[in-house]
């Protein structure tokens, strides 16, 4: 017998499900969101067939659900991007257009303390939330994974480490179990592995769902693989250049680890009603050997090779295995997913869309167009703490890489790799474009994206 619907307003969240014990419970999928640090596109062997790099449990998963050939990050770097990913809003209107760092004069975002973030969300619908890995949202109060709807926090707080196996940054220590420091011993995607697979067997015996953001740090720089990894390529292809090695290296290690975790999800009998999806909060570093083809440049840029990323959604049951969709959608659409999955209603102000209509075979996901939206800010003489912006629109993409660079635009359908830019030839589609891009800065401008001044 169905149960009443219960509302719930926590935060200004809006919650719909229905409740009726443990059938219930079994009913709301488990969440896992998997979010590997600039992973190229190019370097998952299921998006490059004959690829130098061998990913064969990215691959499994991809085979196991449905593979997104056209989707995008938030942003060309780690911080927007998670920012979009965690509030289902473009990155700007929750106060992180930029990178936030451990120096506070060189940092470019605030995420918004009164913004509800996905955790918050699910745990309003009963699921327990955690959080492992990298954070870069916050490294204090009001801004850490506590702060912002997780149960349970085990991971790394700040943009990057300074070495894997020493997890400091410029000399600092942002591992934490909770607000607890801790200082585990071992490479950072050994130790994130090993604490996502505890908190599997832990929740499998729980009754309730849960949501767990596992967020590596890999493949970022430092370009440091354990050495048996590094040695196990190096031997399959003697003559591969060696910082692509190192980077090869550290990728199948991760892939590695990520295998782990899809093992121990079945292990405990977790598997058949988990949804897993797995992506990358931006394109691979070209300085690092990292891939991004067929598309052009990389991490940073706004041009695809910065933006596309590899994007799966495993769901036993609810998606057909080795499925595939070429529908063009954001980082963010995550949350939609997940929060629709969960049986919510999305809160308003949200720009996110909800994938399930593709999964359940619709060629879109929105009932309009969309406007994709990017934007980064950045200091140093190339950027001067000014903010640059792309837009796309159907086959068009408006775009710069960098506040003093002139206005690009390219038609994606018949130009893909960006070679030919229309601007000067196609005014009508420029000013279109700007004005829709117009609209986009102004909403983004209505939030602060510094901390409030503190008088000393």
């Amino acid at each position: 017998m169905k149960t009443l619907v219960t509302c719930l307003f926590f935060f200004g969240i809006s919650v719909r499900f229905f409740v009726g014990g443990a059938a219930a419970a079994e009913a709301r999928p488990n969440i896992v969101v998997i979010l590997a640090d600039d992973l190229g596109i190019g370097d998952m062997s299921a998006y490059r067939p004959g690829a130098d790099v061998q990913t064969p449990h990215l691959d499994r998963l991809a085979a196991e659900g449905m593979r997104f050939s056209r989707m995008r990050a938030n942003a060309t770097v780690c911080s927007p991007t998670r920012a979009a990913l965690m509030s289902g809003r473009y990155a700007d209107r929750v106060g992180v257009p930029g990178l936030i760092r451990t120096d506070s004069a060189n940092t470019w975002g605030y995420f918004d303390p009164n913004v509800p973030t996905i955790a918050n969300h699910l745990r309003a619908a009963g699921y327990h939330t955690a959080t492992i890995g990298k954070w870069n949202l916050g490294l204090t109060a009001p801004g850490t994974p506590n702060d912002r709807g997780f149960d349970f926090f085990h991971g790394f707080l700040d943009d990057m480490m300074d070495s894997y196996t020493t997890h400091r940054r410029q000399g600092h220590n942002y591992m934490r179990r909770d607000r607890e420091v801790v200082d585990p011993v071992g490479h950072a995607t050994d130790i994130f592995t090993a604490w996502a697979c505890d908190y599997l067997r832990e929740r499998a015996a729980a009754k309730s769902p849960f949501f767990l953001y596992l967020a590596y740090n890999a493949p970022h720089f430092p370009m440091e693989p354990p050495a048996e990894w590094l040695a196990r390529v190096q031997r399959r292809a003697p003559a591969m250049d060696e910082k692509r090695a190192l980077n090869v290296a550290l990728v199948e290690h991760f892939d590695d680890g990520v295998g782990q975790v899809l093992a121990a999800l079945k292990a405990t009998g977790l598997e058949d009603n988990t949804l897993v999806v797995l992506t990358a909060d931006n394109g691979g570093s070209l300085p690092h050997a990292q891939n991004n083809d067929p598309w052009r440049d990389g991490k940073q840029s706004h041009y695809d090779g910065g933006l596309r990323v590899p994007f799966v959604l495993r769901w036993p049951g609810k998606v057909t295995p080795g499925a595939t969709s070429d529908y063009a959608g954001l980082t963010f659409d995550i949350f939609a997913t997940a929060l629709e999955a969960a049986g919510m209603t999305l809160p308003r102000g949200t720009d996110a869309v909800s994938l399930l209509p593709v999964l359940r075979g619709a060629a879109s996901a929105a009932t309009e167009p969309r406007e994709l939206y990017f934007v980064r800010r950045e200091g140093g003489p190339a950027y001067g703490g000014k903010s640059y912006e792309a837009i796309i629109k159907g086959d068009w993409k408006l775009m710069q890489n960098s506040p003093y660079a002139p206005l690009e635009l390219y038609n994606l359908k018949d130009d893909p790799q960006e070679t030919t830019n229309l601007f000067a030839k196609n005014q009508k589609v420029a000013r279109e474009l700007q004005a829709a891009l117009r609209l986009h800065v102004q909403r983004g401008g209505a939030t602060p994206w510094q901390p409030p001044a503190v008088d000393k």
